[in-house]
């Protein structure tokens, strides 16, 4: 397997690329899908999609043949939107050739080992490339316990930094696994086997984590993914005026189905038949909002969630393509009248405060807005910025001082749980 390969020394604030050269995947390893508790939910045959009226339609007959005959060949590829709380983790595994291949996109939360136990169901001991979105603490969090478990070849993060300490071991472990090191960026291309992986966001980073998500279009035969982290509708129309072709048969809604993503004209592009989002069993940010639910249903999209059907698995050989569910669920989104954060609190069941104490480390974005000082900003940022070792900590926040912390203190309503 060719790759674009980057080595990647670490500094304590920032990271240095290093050219590279091309290196060939490590040792197949045998995968074997585990799914005694998984129902067959539906299956789709693409031949029955509705076309889009703007759809290019002057390919050559000889070419979309191939296509065909190519999809034909090609062993299963399932993709694992992983059932992993109020957070995301995709794994996907396909075999080519007799080698195998293990590719993971973000990994959960930072407080729990869910997608590393997932994984070891799975059988897996090698991955070819894990992608990071972005830094924030519920797409990243089991990185660095997935490169300290897993044989992995290669990692790719957006190259946007945080102070977390969530962010920090993955540093770390990057740096004392040997993986090597990307940043990718839109209109890179790579072939990984018969998957064709297309990025196509960010152009440039500026430290708007969100916004500038790893985005990519994976293509397996005439099937499509589309990933965009928790970019938002801003950042997806900007993909769009980019020239980008983003069809897919097979979207995950950006931001956990937030209503902060998934615009109208956005969706209407990708033109997908199935939509899949990733978010905990009533979660504080109401997730899925309703207006991505009403929207995503009005256009005909079937539409499945985690944290109603449990893990997900989509099955394709590149041209039919089945979805398994663990849980037969109901989509019903909860209202929700607080600000939507761009960043994610934990994915743990929220801890309500025990008589005055609010701990930092496991209430909600509504419960830390209690604090002096902390509005719904600065309760991304504590959020993001956990854990807390004590209430000192929290000068961890942009804008948070000595003067701040004592105001704080003072209050006597913030502490550290036991």
């Amino acid at each position: 397997m060719n790759k674009r390969n980057f080595v990647a020394l670490f500094t304590i604030l920032t990271l240095f690329l290093l050219a590279g050269c091309a290196q060939e995947s490590a040792e197949p390893t045998n995968k074997k899908i585990e799914s005694t508790e998984i129902e067959e939910a539906n299956t789709i045959s693409k031949s029955e999609e509705p076309k889009k009226a703007d759809s290019p339609a002057n390919k050559d007959e000889d070419q979309a043949s191939a296509s065909n005959e190519v999809s034909g060949s090609l062993s299963e590829l399932n993709v694992h939107f992983i059932d992993v709380g109020q957070a995301d983790s995709t794994l996907l595994q396909y075999s080519h050739d007799g080698d195998d291949f293990t590719i993971l996109i973000d990994a959960g939360n930072w407080n729990r080992n869910d997608v590393v136990n997932y994984l070891n169901a799975q059988n897996v001991s090698q991955i070819d490339i894990v992608i990071g979105t972005h830094p924030d603490a519920d797409h990243i969090g089991q990185l660095d316990k997935v490169l300290n478990t897993f044989d992995v070849g290669e990692v790719w993060l957006s190259g946007n930094t945080s102070n977390s300490q969530t962010f920090q071991r993955l540093l770390a472990a990057i740096d004392s696994s040997g993986a090597d090191y990307y940043e990718p960026r839109m209109g890179d291309e790579f072939e990984v086997g018969p998957l064709a992986i297309e990025i196509l966001y960010p152009q440039t980073i500026s430290e708007n984590d969100n916004g500038e998500s790893i985005s990519l279009k994976l293509t397996y035969g005439d099937t499509r993914f589309l990933f965009t982290g928790d970019a938002s509708k801003t950042d997806e129309l900007n993909m769009l005026q980019n020239g980008i072709d983003i069809q897919a048969d097979i979207l995950q809604l950006g931001h956990h189905g937030s209503s902060t993503s998934t615009h109208t004209r956005f969706l209407s592009e990708v033109n997908p038949s199935t939509a899949i989002y990733s978010a905990g069993s009533e979660n504080s940010y109401g997730h899925p909002h309703e207006e991505v639910v009403d929207l995503v249903q009005a256009a005909g999209v079937q539409l499945y969630g985690t944290d109603v059907h449990g893990t997900v698995i989509v099955s394709t050989n590149g041209k039919d393509y089945t979805l398994l569910t663990n849980k037969d669920g109901t989509i019903s989104p909860s209202s929700s009248n607080e600000p939507t954060a761009s960043k994610e609190a934990t994915s743990s069941p929220p801890v309500m405060p025990t008589g005055n104490c609010i701990d930092v480390n496991s209430s909600t974005f509504k419960q830390v807005q209690e604090i002096v000082h902390i509005g719904p900003a600065r309760a991304e940022d504590l959020i993001n910025l956990r854990p807390y070792n004590s209430v000192d900590d929290l000068s961890k926040i942009n804008g948070i001082g000595p003067a701040r912390i004592e105001d704080i203190k003072s209050q006597g309503l913030a502490c550290i749980g036991g």
